[in-house]
C-alpha cells in the first residue's frame, strides 16, 4: 500500500478546516496509508528582516523528517501548476518506479526552506492566487484523494 505524508508547518484550528480535513482523511484511506504531521511554525517579529525569515525557514526544515526513499512535492509558490489528471498520472508513474512513499510539504506563511525545494522531486503550485495555509492542506487532501480515484476510473472525477 502507498504511504502519504502531508508535511504542514502551523497547526490546524478552524472547525471548519479540520471537518474538511477529516473527512478527506477518512476517504483516502481506501487508497493510501495517511499520516499528516505538524510542525510549529517558528515565531517571528512583527517586521522579520531576511535573515530572520531565513533562520526561521531552516529551523523549520530542521524539524521535518523527510524519507530518503520516498517521492517529495514542495508546495510552494514558483511550483508548477498541474492539472488532477496530471497528479494522477505522476502518482502512478512514481508508484511504477516501485516507490510507495509520498511526502508532500506545505510551508507556513513566509513559504519554504530552500534546501526542502532543492530537495524535493516535483515543486507544485496549486494556483497564481495565495490560499491560506490550512485551506491549502484541505485542497491538498481532496486533490490526493481525486488523483488516487482518477486512477482507479472512479467517478468522483467525473
Amino acid at each position: 500500500m502507498i504511504w502519504v505524508n502531508i508535511i504542514c508547518v502551523g497547526k490546524m484550528k478552524e472547525k471548519y478546516y479540520i471537518a474538511a480535513a477529516a473527512e478527506y482523511e477518512k476517504r483516502l484511506g481506501a487508497y493510501c496509508r495517511l499520516t499528516i504531521t505538524e510542525i510549529p511554525e517558528t515565531q517571528l517579529p512583527k517586521e522579520p528582516s531576511g535573515a530572520e525569515i531565513s533562520a526561521a525557514l531552516e529551523a523549520e526544515a530542521r524539524r521535518m523528517e523527510i524519507p530518503e526513499r520516498a517521492a517529495v512535492f514542495a508546495l510552494c509558490v514558483e511550483g508548477r501548476q498541474m492539472s488532477s489528471e496530471k497528479l494522477a498520472e505522476n502518482l502512478l508513474a512514481i508508484a511504477s518506479r516501485g516507490i510507495s512513499r509520498l511526502v508532500f510539504i506545505i510551508g507556513g506563511s513566509n513559504g519554504l526552506a530552500e534546501r526542502i525545494k532543492d530537495r524535493a522531486d516535483y515543486r507544485l503550485s496549486m494556483s497564481e492566487m495565495t490560499f491560506p495555509h490550512h485551506l491549502a492542506r484541505v485542497m491538498l487532501l481532496e486533490q490526493i484523494y481525486r488523483a488516487f480515484n482518477i486512477s482507479e476510473g472512479g467517478k468522483y472525477h467525473k
